[in-house]
């Protein structure tokens, strides 16, 4: 009886791993460093992309690995350039030490509003940084620009003499210079380090995207907050990323696939963007912080000091620099 069996279970075994075979997914992994679940925009944007690949069934998923589960924030750019990592959503110039051009996208008063922000997508000067971006080895999936604001524990910023003798973080060289010009002290390190630096007396404030401000409740440790309102001097570039090395590994019905996801991915920020600010301002507002905006007097102040510090330097040190905020500061 089971010499006759052996025959049978070794069919059987034949046929679930020919099955398993003929099923096999191409698994992509996406790292980023903002918690997972509802709140965070841009892990909503990732979780987009994995169903709508999944629901195009074109045997390729998408695993997320939400709040830096993978790879540490600063890590993400260089394990994508290696192929270590699939896809990443990425403050790209926390990749600036390797790519001094992407200071270009969180430089101050560059971007200033949404609408402006859209405009700039199908411009030369994102043309540019993109082209820095495939030279690297990486592909841009999905377009996003986050505004974002000042908070302190200190007092109110608005005109640049209400950061002197502030420790600041500013997320990127570009803001990092300007705000040291101002009087500030800088301490460099990832959004999703701000809280404890601001628990444990590190920081006395900061800045930040407003989806950022909301899901870190940077909230808890402030009593003022800076809204972006009508002059934001604080966007930043934050895309969904991919792998060239695990881009040509799919075949043309999977690239289609999550071309099309990445699309409506980018829609779905597109329509939130701006709901973003608003629910940062009545979060802070409900957990009694002090909400107040720039004025424009203000926001030009600090351009001033932008122009003569931070876009001085990027323009003399960098490769493109003058030509790239010439090419940003061309659209309308």
């Amino acid at each position: 009886m089971k010499l006759t069996s052996l025959p049978l279970l070794t069919a059987l075994g034949l046929a679930v791993a020919f099955s398993s075979a003929a099923s096999a997914e191409t698994v992509l992994r996406a790292s980023h460093q903002f918690p997972g679940g509802k709140g965070d925009v841009r892990d909503e944007m990732v979780q987009l992309m994995a169903k709508e690949v999944e629901a195009a069934d074109v045997d390729l998923e998408i695993q997320v690995y939400p709040g830096q589960s993978l790879f540490d924030a600063k890590e993400q750019w260089g394990a994508l350039v290696r192929g270590r990592l699939d896809m990443t959503s990425l403050p790209l110039d926390y990749a600036s030490g390797r790519h001094p051009e992407f200071s270009a996208t969180l430089m101050p008063g560059l971007v200033r509003s949404h609408e402006r922000a859209q405009r700039l997508n199908d411009s030369e000067f994102m043309d540019m940084i993109k082209q820095v971006i495939n030279d690297a080895g990486v592909k841009v999936l999905a377009d996003a620009w986050l505004a974002g604001g000042f908070a302190s524990n200190e007092r109110c910023i608005t005109s640049p003499d209400t950061v002197q003798g502030q420790a600041m973080r500013a997320a990127g060289p570009a803001f990092d210079e300007m705000l040291a010009t101002a009087g500030a002290s800088i301490a460099s390190m990832p959004s999703s380090e701000i809280y404890t630096a601001m628990q444990t007396g590190v920081l006395d404030g900061a800045n930040t995207s407003s989806g950022s401000f909301v899901s870190y409740r940077i909230y808890e440790q402030v009593t003022c907050l800076t809204a972006p309102g009508e002059n934001a001097l604080w966007f930043m570039y934050e895309p969904i990323l991919i792998s060239q090395q695990s881009w040509d590994g799919l075949n043309e019905k999977q690239q289609q696939a999550l071309t099309e996801a990445g699309q409506k991915a980018e829609a779905f920020f597109a329509s939130e963007a701006a709901a973003l600010d608003q629910k940062m301002v009545d979060v802070f507002k409900e957990n009694d912080v002090e909400v107040v905006n720039m004025s424009a007097e203000d926001y030009n102040a600090w351009l001033e000091i932008a122009k003569e510090s931070s876009y001085k330097t990027f323009a003399e040190n960098v490769p493109n620099g003058q030509a790239l905020i010439d090419a940003a500061l061309a659209v309308e």
